[in-house]
This record gives structure tokens, sequence and C-alpha cells, in this order.
């Protein structure tokens, strides 16, 4: 029987991770990570046949941890969406490369906005958002939609070192453009 790999798959995605989140996307190379696990470069491209396969595994970590950080409910909001977009934010605070690595790499370079939002499923906030105001789903997507730009362009900020974190302004700023989003769509009906 072969002996038994000492550098596992797991080993490798997890010490890219790490790399990124510390260092950023400019340092997560091969030699980068047999460092971090203090061996040659061959245990690391034993689990991979090109770095673009590794790549893509350190990437779908990322998407994953993040997306358990954002779907953690804060203790302190009662309204899920709002927790989610506040979440989204910190996390751009926080975790600064990932959020780079994630969303601001060439992962999403030749996909539209509409088409990242119609390509993801987001029915787990659009149908309770639906029916919480209750709007049809058509407009409670264009309410979340509207949100994502505005959640997503704190975080972006956020994490490119131009603006400093509030939440209490966030969550401010997040309300009112929820409100009035959901108003103008009203005022759309009655007319």
């Amino acid at each position: 029987m072969p002996p038994k790999a000492r550098i596992t798959k797991e080993m490798v995605i997890e010490a890219g991770l790490n790399i990124v989140r510390s260092e950023g996307t400019e340092s997560l190379n091969v030699r980068r990570i047999a460092a971090e696990l203090k061996c040659s470069t061959q245990p690391v491209m034993y689990h991979y046949k090109t770095v673009d396969e590794l790549k893509a595994d350190i990437y779908a970590a990322a998407d994953e941890f993040h997306t358990e950080y954002i779907m953690t409910p804060n203790k302190n909001i009662n309204d899920p969406l709002l927790s989610i977009g506040l979440n989204y934010i910190r996390f751009a605070e926080k975790e600064r490369f990932l959020f780079r690595f994630l969303f601001q790499s060439d992962k999403f370079s030749n996909i539209g906005f509409k088409e990242m939002l119609d390509g993801s499923d987001h029915d787990f906030l659009i149908k309770p958002l639906a029916e919480q105001t209750g709007l049809a789903p058509e407009q409670a997507k264009t309410v979340f939609e509207t949100l994502f730009i505005c959640v997503h362009g704190f975080a972006s900020l956020l994490a490119n070192n131009s603006m400093e974190y509030s939440e209490e302004h966030f969550a401010e700023v997040l309300t009112t453009v929820f409100m009035g989003t959901i108003g103008f769509i009203m005022r759309g009906e009655e007319k």
C-alpha cells in the first residue's frame, strides 16, 4: 500500500485561501503555497493538472467562506435583508483582499451586471422580499438589484481603502434606498 499523501488537496486549498486573505492574489502562486505548506511544489501540483484548476478551487473556497459570512445573521439587526447587506459590506472591510479576489478579479470580466444577478440564485431573497413588501416578484427583484448596487458600491469603496466603515451610516442609507425604491415602484403602480 502506498504511503498516504502528507499534503492533501484540502491543505493546498486552505493554504491558498490564507495567502489570498493575508497578502492578496498577487502572491498566489504554486511556490508561495508550497512555502506556506513547508514543502516543494511537487505535492501542491500532485493534486492539480493546471494552476488554473488550483485557483478555481481556491476561488470556490473563498466564495463558500463569503457566503457563510454574509448569511450569518447579525444579532443586532432584525431585518434579514439588511443584515445580509451589512454583512456584505463588513466582509469587504474585514477581508479586503478576499473581496477583491472574489469581485474585482478577472473572474467576472466577460459578465455583465444583469447576467451576474440573473445567473445567481437569489430566489431565497426575492421571494421573502416580495412577501414582506407585498410586491410582485419582478418588483421585488428591482428592489433587490437597487440595494445590491448600493451595497456592492459601499463594499468596493471599503475594499479599496476609499471610505471609512460606519455601520450606522450604511444601515441608514440602505434603509433609505429600500424605502425610496419601494415608494418609487408604488407611485408607478398608481399611474
